[in-house]
């Protein structure tokens, strides 16, 4: 491993991406190893395993979910089969249709909101804020329509995103909120929990996430009915007393009680046990191992934010809000402070200092034609014209500029798991032994990536 200390030391050091030595080694890759499984996650699983039919039970999941529910202060939690299955559960529960919009960020993955096409809806992309990334309560508002049913908010990189703007904006227009909180598990708006917010959320529990447990995904809300319907939509088995399930929950609900013992969405979404299991290992000691996660990348962001045209994504201390497992930790990056320097260069010599980065965040999704040309039901034009009372012609480039010139100022950072000062300032002498010999990239076809 290569120590060096001081701008002037690192300028005399050769970059790697010229031939020189690289900064940092092999040898800390469990610095960012996750999730942490111990033997008591692999006895867990291993019970499921053990006992038949248990896998497809339902009596695990449900204490899952019951301690899913305590910790982010909510009455109802509903595990699914993943996020995307969680989403759309809550995206039907909310009463989108045929015909109906959706506002959602185009700085976000897929899942998000592609559910709304299958279910004849269409989606108004709307612009992030430039310091958050999360959507933008004001251009939320100038998109607003006739035809718009909800609002889709995501907390983007566990950023908690503007509640104090959005809730009142909802009501004001009796639109509803799909909260999707893949990236915000323990994370908190002021003293409260983020998947709370929203009338209904839903939230990714696979590998990567920081709360990971595999393919699996979680509905929450404080509300019977929405929580009534997303059983309704994916979870049959909860409907009736089985040898799978011995509470049922009484669908009571005029407009789906015909319905019983078939999913209303057409497929089971229910949370594998194995998941469950670990699930219930996981958020045990979930608290702990956050909190040394935001004391790594709390260290690491103040050593980033002392260097030139660097400044983590991250709510302002004092704020009342926190990042929880700093899923997807991103960077402001001000290329005039270094000359002039692309992005993509500086992120170039970066990795060649074996340092794990890569320029902008999620790809803008809304020129993707799977929201503009899919005809999903083969209706012989696009659903979203076959059922829309009007066409969108919003959602170009230049209505969406802070979320298209993204890959241009932001930028991922390593995600450290754990808090090892050491480890965490070779990452640090990466970036200023790069920084260093900025004049030097410049040079290199006026700093742009060969």
């Amino acid at each position: 491993m290569v120590n060096h200390t001081g701008d002037q030391t690192m300028e005399s050091v050769k970059l790697a991406l010229k031939g020189g030595p690289r900064e940092i080694n092999g040898e800390n890759e469990k610095i960012f190893h996750w999730p942490i499984v111990t033997e008591e996650d692999f006895e867990a699983v291993k019970a499921v395993i053990a006992d038949g039919g248990k896998p497809s039970c339902t009596d695990i999941t449900m204490e899952f979910e019951k301690e899913w529910a305590a910790y982010n202060g909510v009455k109802y939690a509903l595990g699914t089969c993943n996020g995307t299955a969680a989403l759309a559960a809550g995206l039907w529960a909310l009463g989108v249709g045929a015909g109906d919009e959706i506002i959602a960020p185009s700085m976000t993955y897929w899942a998000t909101c592609a559910c709304a096409i299958q279910l004849g809806a269409s989606v108004n992309f709307a612009d992030v804020d430039p310091e958050t990334l999360c959507i933008d309560p004001e251009d939320i508002e100038r998109r607003i329509g006739p035809r718009t049913k909800a609002i889709v908010v995501v907390n983007y990189g566990g950023y908690p995103a503007d509640w104090d703007a959005l809730l009142p904006l909802a009501k004001k227009y009796g639109l509803r909120i799909l909260e999707d909180n893949s990236h915000g598990h323990g994370a908190m708006y002021k003293g409260r929990m983020c998947g709370s917010f929203g009338d209904i959320a839903g939230a990714s529990m696979m590998s990567c996430k920081a709360f990971a447990i595999g393919e699996a995904g979680m509905i929450t809300t404080n509300d019977l009915d929405l929580y009534k319907r997303c059983i309704a939509y994916g979870h049959y088995e909860r409907t009736f007393a089985s040898k799978y399930n011995t509470d049922a929950v009484p669908m009571d609900l005029p407009d789906l009680s015909p319905y019983v013992g078939i999913p209303i969405g057409g497929c089971k979404h229910r949370m594998n046990q194995m998941c469950s299991a670990m699930g219930r290992v996981q958020l045990k000691h979930y608290p702990e191992r956050i909190a040394e996660i935001d004391r790594a990348m709390t260290y690491f962001s103040d050593r980033l934010d002392e260097l030139p045209g660097l400044r983590a994504v991250r709510p302002p201390k004092n704020s009342g809000m926190t990042k929880g497992g700093w899923y997807l930790p991103l960077c402001h990056y001000d290329a005039s402070k270094l000359g002039g320097l692309r992005l993509g260069r500086f992120i170039e010599a970066l990795k060649a200092e074996s340092v794990p980065c890569n320029p902008g965040a999620n790809k803008p999704i809304h020129g993707n034609p799977y929201f503009h040309t899919l005809d999903y039901f083969r209706m012989g034009t696009p659903t979203v014209e076959a059922f829309g009372r009007r066409r969108l012609e919003t959602n170009v480039d230049s209505q969406l500029p802070v979320t298209m010139g993204a890959a241009e100022k932001i930028f991922m950072l390593p995600w450290f798991k754990h808090f090892d000062i050491p480890v965490i300032d070779t990452y640090i002498n990466a970036f200023r032994k790069v920084i260093s010999h900025a004049g030097e990239l410049l040079e290199d076809r006026n700093g742009e990536a060969k």
